[in-house]
C-alpha cells in the first residue's frame, strides 16, 4: 500500500524497504478541457544537487536533453509530447547505489514547453502527480497528488529525494515558478543558452 503525503511531507523511501536501489519516478498529468486549444507538453526534469542546493556540473541536469547522467544514477525515459492516456506521463528511473558522494539531493520538476508562446500555465492543468515505485517488483511506494493550487506558474518542482545519512527520503514540495524551465536552471546553477 503506498503511501500518500501531503504537500511537506517527508517520508523514508529505503527504512522500510531494506536493499532498495532501483527505482522509478512517474509524474503525470491531465489537461483541462478548457485549455487554450494547443498541444500540452510537459516536461519532466531530475536536478542533482550537492550540499550548496546547486548542480555541481551541467550534467547534473537530466532532461529530454541530456537523458542520462555520466554515472549511470538517473536515466529519463523519454520525453511524452502530449500528455494524453492515464498513468505517468514521463518516467525517470533512479539506480540509488550508482548516485555520486557529492550529491545529497534530487529535485524531480515539470515544466511547460513554451508556455509563454502557447500562453498555457499550471493552473491550466489537474490531477499532477509524482509517484515512486521499486522498478524490480512494480510496487508503488510513494504518492503525492499535487492539487489544484497553481495559476500562472509555469514550473514545477514536485519533490525531491535527499540523502540523510545512510537513507534515501522524499519531500513533497509542490512550489510553483514563473519563468519555466530557465527559471528553474536559475534556481538549480544550470547555465541557460540565450
Amino acid at each position: 500500500m503506498p503511501v500518500n503525503l501531503q504537500k511537506g511531507q517527508k517520508v523514508s523511501l529505503t527504512k522500510g524497504n531494506p536493499g532498495l536501489t532501483r527505482v522509478v519516478v512517474g509524474l503525470g498529468w491531465d489537461v483541462n478541457a478548457f485549455d487554450t486549444g494547443g498541444d500540452f507538453d510537459l516536461d519532466a526534469a531530475a536536478f542533482l544537487l550537492a550540499d550548496t542546493g546547486r548542480v555541481s556540473k551541467q550534467e547534473d541536469f537530466v532532461f529530454y536533453g541530456n537523458l542520462n547522467h555520466p554515472s549511470g544514477s538517473v536515466s529519463h525515459m523519454g520525453d511524452n509530447l502530449t500528455g494524453a492516456g492515464d498513468g505517468d506521463d514521463e518516467q525517470i528511473k533512479i539506480d540509488l547505489s550508482q548516485v555520486p558522494d557529492n550529491i545529497t539531493k534530487i529535485a524531480f520538476t515539470a515544466t511547460i514547453y513554451e508556455a509563454e508562446a502557447r500562453r498555457q500555465n499550471f493552473g491550466q492543468v489537474s490531477n499532477a502527480f509524482i509517484r515512486i515505485f521499486n522498478e524490480v517488483t512494480g510496487e508503488e511506494l510513494l504518492r503525492y497528488d499535487l492539487g489544484e493550487d497553481f495559476s500562472i506558474e509555469t514550473a514545477v518542482v514536485f519533490g525531491e529525494l535527499y540523502k540523510n545519512g545512510s537513507e534515501w527520503k522524499f519531500n513533497a514540495i509542490g512550489s510553483g515558478y514563473q519563468g519555466g524551465l530557465a527559471a528553474l536552471c536559475g534556481n538549480f546553477g544550470v547555465q541557460v543558452d540565450g
